[in-house]
């Protein structure tokens, strides 16, 4: 029989706050539709390992939802279904709403779908000592030690001489070889041990073994290297020179996989955005809204968000003030009373590494989506802040749908932090705020999720358009 509370300890009750777990609260319904919800966002991640291979799937599913193609010039009325792509690198995803654009606004969710990975060097073929390798440039940050001694896979494109193009996927089926970076065994790796993290691996050390059979002509030197020629120039009609006009990029070959006995967790590479990026997608094309909603999903958040494909590009905004312009409305107007939700991860509380966390103020794991405030680093450099209007307007919501959120921050104040693209967003005078999913292990090659987390960032999204 249990104690009967004293007036104190329900006082306490009602006035505190504390984090829930989602498994706990939720109905058996529900983890019926978390655990369903994740397997169509592990096949889309399997597809999806390049930001190009992330925006041509998210053309096949919004065709498949019906979503035509926009182009600009195009005339809008309420009730379409478009999506505009960005050179084959981003994509964004709208729908026009029956409200006037100038009073309410547009309703903008945007993510990025590129991830942390190894560029293939513009000249990167060589052989030494019996071994063909490709030079390397690593994209975003990583810690360079985990990318060696793991199977990797090559993704891109080359624009040939004749100025095809052509798409090379090799690593991801069962059957096709896989690619590899070499580490230095342990009884010999007393020297390199010895050095900080940073420098166990240098960038120039992370070259791709490609081949390792000699052609059969002895009077060529580089024999390795002519036997992965010979197989390029056959299987894609390439020569060497073509690297020069090529994009590959080597990741990681595996598959997104289930974790733990109970499942609830999943293992995956490139959690970091698209854990945000399908549910963003996924609720703008399975909602109906009478706002006007626009799913963004761009490139180069991990760099900065530059380029002509980045959040920073003038298209995005040009695109908006398309919209606007095709609706009939003013887009000054419609920018000051539009929403946005910059959806990127943040960092899942540890506990193995404690000592970087702020407890009282991190994610935690399947306790639900992340709202972050401000991000940055120490004091908030960098950081879109949002104002606490907004923040009250979008738990509003989340309570109005019975959304299981969270807040955090990325780790103590002077352990570190990072950015989103919120700040390019709120440059333009939309409010905005940072939301996105708690992973564990971030920027690795294989980081890790909880359902729970997933499913609750894609109801927040349809909170937020309902």
């Amino acid at each position: 029989m249990s104690e009967k509370k004293s007036e104190g300890q329900l006082r306490y009750d009602e006035l505190s706050y504390a984090k829930k777990n989602y498994f706990e609260t939720a109905s058996e319904e529900e983890r019926t539709a978390m655990f369903d919800y994740a397997e169509g966002y592990k096949a889309f991640l399997d597809a999806a390992k390049t930001e190009r291979e992330a925006c041509a799937k998210a053309v096949e599913l919004a065709e498949a939802a019906g979503f035509t193609r926009f182009s600009f010039g195009d005339k809008l009325a309420a009730g379409d279904k478009r999506y505009f792509v960005n050179r084959g690198k981003g994509v964004v995803a709208f729908r026009v709403g029956t409200e006037y654009l100038e009073k309410d606004g547009m309703r903008i969710i945007v993510s990025h779908i590129d991830a942390p990975r190894l560029d293939v060097k513009q000249n990167p073929l060589y052989e030494k000592e019996g071994m063909c390798f490709l030079k390397t440039h690593y994209y975003g940050g990583i810690k360079k030690y985990q990318w060696t001694a793991i199977p990797l896979a090559l993704h891109g494109v080359v624009v040939l001489k004749d100025g095809s193009k052509v798409e090379i996927k090799v690593g991801e089926n069962a059957g096709e070889p896989v690619f590899y970076i070499d580490d230095l065994l342990p009884h010999l790796g007393a020297e390199q041990m010895s050095k900080a993290g940073a420098k166990i691996i240098e960038g120039e050390q992370l070259n791709i073994v490609v081949g390792g059979m000699p052609y059969a002509d002895e009077a060529v030197k580089n024999k390795v290297k002519l036997t992965v020629l010979n197989y390029l120039n056959k299987e894609y009609g390439m020569s060497e020179e073509d690297f020069l006009s090529a994009e590959l990029c080597a990741v990681p070959a595996y598959p997104a996989r289930d974790v733990g006995f109970d499942r609830a967790l999943i293992g995956a590479y490139g959690h970091d955005d698209r854990v945000c990026a399908y549910p963003a997608l996924t609720a703008v094309l399975g909602s109906e809204s009478r706002h006007t909603v626009l799913a963004m999903l761009v490139d180069k958040e991990e760099i900065g968000s530059e380029g002509n494909t980045g959040m920073q590009s003038r298209v995005y905004v040009d695109l908006m003030e398309e919209i606007a312009q095709a609706l009939g409305a003013d887009f000054r107007k419609v920018r000051y009373a539009s929403k946005c939700l910059s959806s990127d991860v943040t960092a899942a509380y540890d506990p193995n590494f404690d000592g970087v966390f702020e407890k009282m103020n991190s994610a935690m794991i399947s306790c639900g989506t992340c709202m972050s405030k401000f991000t940055g680093a120490r004091g908030k450099s960098g950081s879109n802040d949002a104002n606490a209007e907004f923040v009250g307007e979008v738990r509003a919501m989340f309570e109005a749908e019975g959304v299981v959120w969270q807040t955090a921050e990325l780790g103590k104040v002077d352990a570190g932090g990072g950015g989103t693209v919120a700040k390019y967003v709120a440059n333009l005078n939309i409010d905005t705020v940072d939301l996105g999913v708690p992973v564990i292990s971030m920027h690795s090659p294989w980081e890790l999720v909880s359902k729970a987390d997933l499913y609750s960032n894609y109801k927040a999204f349809l909170a937020f358009i309902k």
